[in-house]
């Protein structure tokens, strides 16, 4: 799964790099962000930024709660869950970070251990959103993030990763036109391992509120 990961990187470079317009009073730094909250998404035609709530909540939810449990879908299952299966045909986005989180047990303890790429750039996460109406008429809009099988970096720490897309298929994966189940799920296989760096971090990222830059830092540098 996926369940803590950050974005750090400078708006303009984020702008400039996923191609998006948007209004980015609310933009800030984030180093350790968790379910429920905010996280910055692009969706196409044409492309645009916006923050949405981390957790799916489906139209037909009884209340937002269910969002918490929606925080990832599976790639082998998207297709049949029916939370799920028409957000891939119709609402699919890119959720952008620059780094993430899993913990690793060793014995009796689990070490926290950043995920990131080896070129220090900014990547994006393969999600779908949807949006809600709750009973005072207020609309949010939310999204999950899309996990896999590890590759052989993430393999000892964890079972699964989230599908982070590579960059020549990013628009495939935002063009609205793409509904074809078989086709959108062909690109959610595990990244290059070669690309990707993994170290472990300081437990302060244990606790959500703990959203500074010192959660990120090496143990041991």
């Amino acid at each position: 799964m996926c369940g803590r990961f950050s974005l750090t990187v400078d708006l303009g470079e984020l702008a400039g790099r996923f191609e998006f317009d948007g209004d980015w009073d609310a933009f800030e730094r984030r180093y350790n962000i968790a379910p429920t909250q905010n996280v910055l998404t692009v969706v196409g035609g044409p492309r645009r930024g916006g923050y949405m709530r981390w957790g799916l909540i489906p139209s037909w939810a009884k209340d937002k709660s269910m969002g918490s449990r929606m925080i990832n879908a599976r790639a082998e299952t998207v297709v049949e869950k029916p939370s799920f299966r028409n957000a891939l045909r119709r609402r699919r986005c890119l959720i952008l970070a620059d780094g993430f989180y899993e913990w690793q047990r060793v014995g009796a303890d689990r070490r926290p251990m950043r995920i990131v790429m080896r070129s220090g750039e900014p990547f994006a996460f393969a999600g779908l959103w949807e949006t809600w109406r709750d009973p005072q008429g207020e609309v949010i809009p939310s999204c999950t993030i899309i996990t896999t099988s590890a590759n052989d970096i993430l393999s000892p720490i964890h079972d699964r990763m989230p599908v982070i897309l590579r960059r020549e298929l990013e628009d495939f994966w935002l063009d609205g036109s793409v509904d074809d189940p078989d086709a959108l799920t062909s690109v959610l296989v595990p990244y290059d391992d070669g690309a990707m760096e993994v170290y472990e971090v300081s437990e302060l990222v244990n606790s959500f509120r703990n959203d500074g830059p010192e959660v990120m830092e090496r143990v041991g540098a």
